[in-house]
């Protein structure tokens, strides 16, 4: 029996339709070179379910129109410059990544009445899936209109972002901290500062208001990481305050004057903590949790005078043993990246869900990596307790506040790398072995949506779906309800 020819023939009618949509060129010059576009997705590696990728090049170029053909397998796409833009369709961007586990593009160009084509370049298309939604809090890179902030989700699949909850909903107050459990958006935190301050915990449409500031902490909680259980979260009780340099490269500092880690149980209200983790003589910062949740890693410095030695602050990677039957930590703890050997510092330690790796920054001094443009990411295997530095990510800028997607494959982080001002989601793949492949820019519908965007993205997340949180009611929750007040259990 003979195979029906209809698959053929829709096949052969897509390559004739798309080429038949681009203009019959006649090219007068090769370069060889990759083309300078932007975002440079240039030999990056992409999951299969990201929106399309976007490019355009730079005003400088001159061109006056551009095109490129997309080969992917035996597809081949032309798509004809828009406003200086290549920008595929969703239709067409879904059928290039289903024909191939590779993207090859040539870039074509006019400058001069001249017709141009680069070298090709290539898209790598891995199997593994990203998660669906990123959430994120954007704010003036100054903070001088902090008033003027939201926590935003974005679905990678397509352009869509949705507000979770800004502060025009709240009196105009500071929020910040966000933190979802296992990646799951009906089951999220973050901090509400000023007229309205509390923890706020929401479970679906249930929301609750906690009041974190207990006699012996003094301080309201900060820097949350979730237990794998749900019953736990690992907080900092941090004394801080901010400066602003005049002739520094690094144009904020945030000095810690005081800090400790707690664990707070979910279910009684109350904050347990270990004379390990919350000492008057050490700066403890940054808690999280192991993916088994038998762990607590964090980061400790020894105390200094501040604001005198601020810069002599160095901060070691730490961990001590959770017992969650019991609520209790172990005696030992063990260092497992020494500041005192090296003379740099760690911060913002994140475990990856599999339990093999850990990614950390590490910078001259202090924890505010973000505004440290030394500030590079590493990745210390568990198993051996090696640490690397991630080169393929680190830029000349910072690189900060990373999150593992639910499958570890993949990394989200914070980077200044574009401008030196603005902070900007970039994505990497991270295969089993730990190793990093060439990050790629979160991709946008319009070129000029990060030139025009006056706002950075600070701790970026993944998680599986859209946070669908009653706003009206978490705004009603934050002016009208007292809240919980926490407890303080002890010191063991």
């Amino acid at each position: 029996m003979k195979k029906p020819l209809i698959p053929s023939l829709v096949s052969a009618g897509i390559s004739i339709l798309f080429t038949a949509c681009s203009q019959n060129i006649q090219i007068e010059k090769t370069v060889n070179t990759l083309p300078n576009i932007v975002p440079d997705y240039t030999e990056v590696t992409i999951p299969c379910n990201i929106a399309p990728l976007h490019f355009s090049i730079p005003d400088s170029c001159q061109a006056t129109r551009l095109q490129a053909i997309f080969q992917s397998g035996n597809l081949e796409i032309r798509i004809k410059g828009k406003k200086g833009q290549i920008a595929p369709s969703f239709k067409e961007w879904e059928k290039l990544l289903a024909a191939s586990d590779t993207l090859s593009i040539r870039l074509q160009v006019e400058e001069n009445n001249q017709w141009i084509e680069y070298t090709p370049f290539h898209i790598y298309i891995k199997q593994e899936q990203i998660d669906s939604h990123l959430a994120y809090r954007l704010i003036e890179p100054g903070y001088e209109i902090w008033n003027e902030m939201g926590i935003y989700q974005r679905c990678l699949e397509n352009f869509e972002e949705k507000a979770i909850i800004t502060n025009k909903m709240t009196g105009y107050g500071c929020m910040n901290c966000h933190s979802f459990h296992q990646y799951n958006p009906e089951k999220m935190l973050f901090h509400l500062r000023v007229d309205y301050g509390g923890t706020y915990l929401t479970y679906g449409e249930e929301i609750e208001k906690l009041n974190t500031r207990t006699p012996q902490t003094q301080y309201a909680l900060v820097y949350p990481s979730w237990h794998p259980s749900g019953d736990f979260i690992a907080f900092s009780v941090n004394n801080t305050k901010q400066m602003f340099h005049t002739t520094d490269i690094n144009r904020i500092e945030v000095m810690d004057f005081a800090s400790n880690v707690v664990v707070y149980d979910v279910k009684r209200h109350e904050i347990v903590t270990s004379k390990q983790i919350f000492s008057p003589n050490v700066f403890e910062t940054f808690p999280t949790f192991s993916s088994d949740g038998k762990t607590l890693y964090y980061c400790a410095a020894d105390s200094v005078p501040m604001h005198e030695a601020y810069d002599q602050v160095k901060y070691s990677l730490c961990s001590i043993p959770f017992d969650a039957n019991s609520r209790t930590f172990g005696e030992v703890v063990d260092t497992l990246y020494n500041a005192k050997e090296t003379n740099k510092s760690v911060s913002f330690p994140r475990v990856s869900p599999d339990g093999k790796f850990l990614m950390f920054t590490l910078s001259t001094y202090g924890n505010f990596s973000i505004w440290h443009k030394d500030a590079d990411l590493y990745l210390l295997h568990l198993i051996d307790k090696k640490y690397t530095p991630l080169t393929t990510l680190n830029s000349n800028d910072v690189e900060s506040y990373h999150s593992w997607s639910s499958n570890g494959r993949w990394v989200v982080f914070s980077s200044r790398r574009d401008d030196g001002l603005y902070t900007r989601p970039y994505i990497a793949f991270i295969d089993e072995n730990g190793n990093p492949h060439k990050p790629f820019l979160l991709p946008q519908q319009e070129k000029e949506h990060y030139s025009m965007l006056m706002k950075s993205f600070n701790i970026p997340e993944f998680i599986t779906g859209e946070v669908k949180t009653n706003t009206y009611k978490l705004s009603r929750t934050a002016k009208e309800e007292k809240g919980i007040d926490v407890t303080f259990a002890g010191i063991q």
